[in-house]
């Protein structure tokens, strides 16, 4: 993921109005969310920018698979908990009133079999009334007949840091597979990385599908915290 990159998340990641979503996460949360405390865990943290907003509201873990964003994020808040684990299988004593998983990192278990283990794992660290919260990737509908998109790019330009990040995307058998090419230039040296990323392209009714499988009352909004839309599934109080 994002081994190579790490230490410039935040820095590639800064066009995020993550105080927005994090306002508009409290909405949902507020609005589905049935059980009366307050703890959150925070799946797939990476560096830890939402818990930034939300700290304040609730009393938060945070868990990733990445120990370079881990780490960044432990220096961030230094005064709570955070736990290295894979969505998929993390086991963790507690249960959670809010469980997240944001900015489409579930498309990182790339297989259908394996949404439906990472949902189901997810809600069951749900106390009754809880509810999961998972902002999904691009269905395949959004990506137009399985063509080679265009190149993107994203850049930075800061006092002492330059980066251009040029991304080349194959989708094949519903994983977007996209080459991450980072150009940098940091004090006087300029120097490259790359990085491979695959998500899985899954459909609306897979997202339904694994909710409602875990056992969850599940509600989809299209819009969600940044136009990806989100899923809410609430647990049997």
């Amino acid at each position: 993921m994002f081994t190579k990159s790490a230490e410039f998340y935040d820095a590639i990641y800064s066009w995020k109005d993550y105080a927005k979503e994090a306002q508009l996460l409290l909405e949902f949360i507020a609005r589905h969310r049935k059980s009366t405390g307050n703890r959150l865990l925070d799946v797939a943290c990476g560096t830890g920018a939402h818990i930034a907003f939300l700290k304040d509201a609730f009393s938060i873990e945070g868990l990733d698979l990445d120990d370079n964003m881990l780490a960044i994020a432990r220096s961030k808040h230094p005064e709570l908990v955070f736990h290295h684990g894979d969505m998929i299988d993390f086991d963790l004593p507690d249960k959670f009133d809010v469980v997240v998983c944001l900015f489409s990192a579930i498309g990182y278990v790339r297989k259908p079999a394996l949404l439906n283990k990472a949902i189901a794992n997810m809600a069951r660290h749900l106390v009754p009334g809880g509810v999961l919260i998972v902002e999904p990737w691009l269905t395949p509908e959004k990506v137009e007949g399985g063509k080679r998109p265009p190149v993107h790019s994203m850049f930075v330009d800061r006092p002492g840091l330059k980066i251009a990040r040029l991304n080349e995307t194959l989708i094949t058998n519903g994983i977007f597979r996209s080459n991450f090419h980072y150009l940098i230039g940091q004090g006087q040296r300029i120097y490259y990385r790359r990085e491979r990323h695959e998500l899985g392209l899954f459909t609306h009714e897979q997202y339904l599908d694994a909710f409602r499988n875990a056992g969850l009352e599940v509600h989809h909004d299209e819009q969600g915290l940044m136009g990806r839309g989100l899923y809410v599934g609430v647990r049997a109080s």
